[in-house]
């Protein structure tokens, strides 16, 4: 077992096990990638002031998001298809953010469904809604994350229509995974990730399957999400959806000022910052560059979070400095999970919590209540 003492070696471990085409579904993006590569390298360009001769005994990198108490200021956020980089990956990976406690987000589109993470857990999770075009299932969703007790409902705004992932066409994309020549291929240098997602029983789409009229083969129920993306989504919906809902809702896939002063203008409990990790419109700006605009937008109104290349506990540090009361993790959570299971996930929190502990000290800061833009040098 190689030592592991950073989110990029989670990354090499899990790109080595878990078979190519998921693998790039995690870590590659829509188009030229461009604002895949932008999310990152602009929160590299930020850097920190170094202070000396400050007390920072007895830190605390505890918060609250969404007036949840959380150890550190992450949640993982929504990832589709979570399940296919390990057997029960959305049980596991819940589990693993209950014990350290920090917030899980199961995606729509996830492969064990809201029921299942559910019984994995003894504390509410939080649940990610698509607005379909058929509202009435959209409707049946909310209804299953109540009687599931989750004590947040996110909704996505940034999937209207979906942009195209040179890689997932190339790869030849599907759930279940087929086996073509080149699959097969793959799969047989990773008998490992084979054994334990292939011979699993929960393989489609947990949420979906079994209960789409006329989708009764992973064909149509594939043909049916295909269809499902709705480009008359509009701030009615979100109305729509705040009063099916009636608790703590969250808006995902803010990226501009305007938008960010009406989501706010809805009442809702926070609003996420993100451009869908570099998987949607290509060319747009990263979520860092972002963050202060909406930050200064939406002011008091609502919690503005913080999702798109962290990778590291200084990457948190960063998107709290410039304002944001809460991260999310996506790549970084699949790395640990693709890698060693539960255990991985495990791992790449505390990788992120040590590191955002000692950047804090060597910052000279005692509480993450504390991160301002005083912390960062100017450019």
């Amino acid at each position: 077992m190689p030592v592991v003492t950073n989110i990029a070696d989670l990354r090499r471990m899990a790109q080595k096990r878990v078979a190519k085409a998921i693998f790039d579904y995690v870590d590659r993006g829509s188009y030229d990638e461009s604002t895949l590569a932008a999310n990152t390298s602009d929160l590299d360009a930020l850097k920190f002031r170094q202070r000396v001769a400050i007390n920072v005994d007895n830190r605390s990198t505890s918060s609250k998001m969404a007036d949840q108490a959380v150890t550190m200021p992450v949640a993982i956020a929504p990832t589709g298809l979570t399940g296919l980089n390990w057997a029960n990956g959305e049980m596991l990976g819940a589990r693993a953010a209950e014990k350290f406690g920090i917030p899980f987000t199961l995606s729509t589109m996830s492969i064990c469904s809201i029921e299942d993470v559910a019984s994995a857990v003894t504390k509410p999770f939080w649940f990610q809604l698509y607005v379909m075009r058929d509202r009435g299932f959209a409707a049946s969703l909310i209804q299953r994350a109540k009687a599931a007790k989750c004590s947040a409902l996110m909704l996505t705004l940034d999937l209207q229509i979906q942009g195209q992932r040179h890689q997932d066409l190339k790869n030849g994309l599907a759930v279940p995974p087929k086996l073509t020549a080149g699959t097969f291929l793959d799969i047989m240098t990773k008998p490992s990730w084979a054994l334990n997602v292939m011979t699993s029983r929960r393989k489609s789409f947990g949420n979906l399957e079994g209960r789409i009229k006329g989708a009764d083969s992973l064909t149509t129920l594939s043909q049916w999400i295909a269809g499902q993306f709705d480009p008359t989504l509009s701030w009615a919906d979100v109305e729509w959806v705040k009063s099916q809902w009636g608790g703590k809702l969250i808006l995902k896939g803010i990226l501009d000022a305007d938008d960010a002063k009406i989501a706010a203008g809805c009442g809702v409990d926070a609003i996420v910052v993100s451009n869908h990790g570099g998987r949607q419109l290509d060319g747009t700006v990263s979520s860092i560059r972002a963050l202060p605009e909406v930050v200064q937008a939406v002011g008091d109104k609502s919690e503005v979070w913080f999702d798109g290349g962290i990778r590291s506990g200084q990457d948190v540090l960063k998107a709290v400095a410039l304002g944001a009361r809460g991260t999310m993790i996506g790549k970084s959570f699949l790395y640990g999970l693709g890698a060693m299971g539960e255990k991985g996930v495990t791992t790449a929190l505390e990788i992120i919590r040590k590191e955002l502990d000692v950047t804090m000290a060597l910052c000279g800061l005692k509480d993450i209540k504390d991160a301002s833009p005083a912390i960062l040098r100017s450019a």
